[in-house]
């Protein structure tokens, strides 16, 4: 099991050389083992391909793109996968991105994870969970600190013009206690 890092945004690499991957979205989606880790689905290579329907798609593209990842990585939006972590810098980046038409619901989606504690509870009741060697404790926790990573991000967002936009990012800046 090889976790990904959540350090950069595909968008903010610092090796990258100033202004050329700004307007590329999704740069380092190759960067990520994504065959290495799990969604609710087993195998997280379909991730990037929804990735980019959110990123490239028309409104109705990318709300099912959405709809589907939302399903692989936060299940019933309480129910986060090994993958969610990995997934959650493009998320961010996608909200920032103007023509990306589900912003709203993707911070809404980021929110979910945030608040994901799904397993931390199941464990509080049967620990022995915590000695599976595929612990999804850690991945919850993993998945809410990616979020909080980029808490910083939550300013912009709440400034945007959209109200729909904003009003999400105020219930997730109250989820992360920004």
């Amino acid at each position: 099991m090889r976790s990904a890092s959540t350090e950069h945004p595909s968008s903010e690499r610092p090796d990258a050389p100033t202004g050329a991957a700004r307007n590329t979205p999704l740069t380092a989606l190759d960067r990520v083992p994504w065959g290495d880790i799990q969604d609710s689905t087993g195998s997280a290579v379909g991730i990037p391909l929804l990735l980019n329907g959110i990123a490239g798609g028309d409104a109705d593209t990318a709300r099912s793109a959405l709809d589907d990842l939302r399903k692989r990585i936060c299940q019933f939006g309480f129910v986060v996968e090994q993958a969610t972590a990995a997934t959650v810098p493009f998320l961010w980046e996608l909200a920032k991105l103007p023509q990306v038409t589900c912003r709203a619901q993707i911070i809404q989606l980021l929110k979910n994870i945030a608040d994901a504690r799904q397993w931390e509870s199941t464990a509080a009741v049967y620990p022995k969970l915590l000695n599976h060697r595929e612990n999804p404790v850690v991945w919850e926790r993993a998945a809410r600190q990616a979020v909080r990573a980029r808490r910083g991000e939550l300013g912009r967002l709440m400034a945007d013009e959209d109200g729909e936009i904003a009003r999400a990012t105020t219930e997730l800046a109250r989820s992360l206690g920004a």
